[in-house]
């Protein structure tokens, strides 16, 4: 073994690269104080306005937040005709919530449905309404949620036909009633599922395809559509 040179000098980082790393690291800084604030704030019922900037995005776990004025959009559809006794269920889709959240807060709202968010990253535990949720055990949940919401989205996490069915079966265990008149319902995920989702699994309640385009806040490189069983001002029936 060579004798080690003290003359010899330890690797270093290019100017660029000692930049571009005190870049990252102090996004996530921030992004950690974000949520420690966010997460004091929570504890004490905070009814101020909420952000999604504190839930970086993990990919490896399929997570696309939508942007802020689609997820406004799919919330505001989720309270239109709701009243206290409403309760609404948000399956696998926080960006959404955080919106509803918004709303009720803001005042715009006058009616307080009772809210729901099933979500598998325990990040968003800081809310009062978070229920952990993983697809894979459906309908292991709480007992007192079945058949008891009125309004439900699910944005199941992954394109493939054994998640986006395990997602619908907590779907129907969530819902009070299975019919088109009594549910509302909205299911966003990738076009190459739609005859799953507009036939075998919700097509019972009339769910269809629309012509609302849903954005993520980071973009996603699948088509993604949004799937409904009612018509609105947002939206319309997609033409064949």
């Amino acid at each position: 073994m060579a004798p080690i040179d003290d003359d010899d000098e330890s690797p270093q980082l290019s100017t660029d690269a000692l930049a571009a790393l005190k870049e990252f690291y102090g996004e996530r800084d921030a992004r950690q104080k974000q949520f420690e604030e966010l997460q004091g704030k929570a504890e004490d019922d905070f009814e101020g306005k909420l952000s999604m900037d504190a839930f970086t995005e993990d990919w490896n776990a399929s997570q696309f937040w939508y942007s802020d004025e689609t997820a406004m959009v799919l919330a505001r559809q989720l309270l239109d005709g709701a009243t206290d006794e409403t309760r609404i269920a948000v399956v696998s889709a926080p960006s959404a919530f955080i919106q509803l959240k918004n709303l009720l807060n803001s005042g715009e709202v006058k009616c307080r449905p009772q809210i729901k968010l099933l979500e598998y990253d325990e990040r968003f535990a800081v809310f009062k309404e978070f229920v952990q949720y993983d697809f894979e055990k459906a309908i292991q949940l709480p007992a007192e949620m079945k058949g008891s919401f009125d309004a439900i989205i699910c944005d199941p996490p992954f394109l493939s036909q054994d998640c986006q069915t395990k997602a619908a079966l907590t779907v129907r265990w969530l819902a009070r009633s299975w019919t088109q008149e009594s549910l509302r319902l909205i299911v966003c995920t990738g076009e190459r599922m739609e005859s799953l989702i507009t036939d075998k699994l919700y097509g019972k309640i009339g769910t269809r395809t629309t012509d609302y385009e849903i954005k993520h806040a980071k973009g996603l490189s699948n088509e993604f559509r949004c799937y409904a069983n009612f018509e609105c001002e947002a939206w319309k029936w997609a033409k064949s």
